[in-house]
């Protein structure tokens, strides 16, 4: 992930010309993203299933492959929602069986995804910039921010969103959509 400090000096490499021969390109947009992966300085890009990272020329990191399954009783990913104004407390379980269940307010619900979402849900876990998140990113300041707890691949993750992750962002909001909307 590109700060604006180091956005501006891979910028400032790629204009010099030390990265052309790989074929280096940067767009800035001012900070604002511009798809699933935002500002972004690569070679190569080519289109996936819907909410799967880009793949990266072969120096950069590896294509995403989705995660494996070991069994329908699998929980491949959990994320807890917690905070906020109202207290909320949601909980959103992936499982091997491709179903998904919702918590929210007390009551649960199990739904099941259809195989192009199951897969795209296997692919997010399985990106390989899920590894470099760190562990534990709470700003401070916000009392009333929403925490986000997520237990995937043996580990687990706690953000209030506040850095910028965009491999956890995306599994955040694709697992997100399974909640239910008030």
């Amino acid at each position: 992930m590109f700060t604006r400090g180091t956005a501006a000096g891979a910028a400032a490499v790629c204009a010099v010309g030390v990265l052309t021969l790989s074929g280096c390109t940067f767009e800035d947009t001012g900070g604002q993203s511009t798809g699933p992966t935002g500002p972004t300085a690569t070679s190569t890009t080519s289109s996936g299933p819907p909410g799967a990272s880009p793949s990266r020329s072969a120096s950069a990191r590896p294509t995403p492959t989705p995660v494996p399954v070991t069994g329908p009783d699998q929980k491949l990913a959990t994320m807890t929602i917690t905070g906020g104004f109202a207290g909320v407390n949601q909980e959103v379980v992936l499982r091997g069986d491709g179903t998904v269940r919702v918590t929210d307010k007390g009551a649960s619900r199990v739904r099941r995804t259809t195989a192009a979402q199951f897969r795209s849900l296997r692919l997010l876990l399985g990106d390989p910039a899920l590894e470099d998140v760190p562990s534990f990113t709470m700003g401070s300041g916000a009392y009333d921010s929403f925490q986000y707890t997520l237990r995937f691949g043996g580990r687990t993750v706690m953000t209030d969103r506040s850095g910028e992750e965009p491999a956890l962002d995306r599994l955040i909001d694709a697992l997100d959509d399974w909640l239910p909307r008030t």
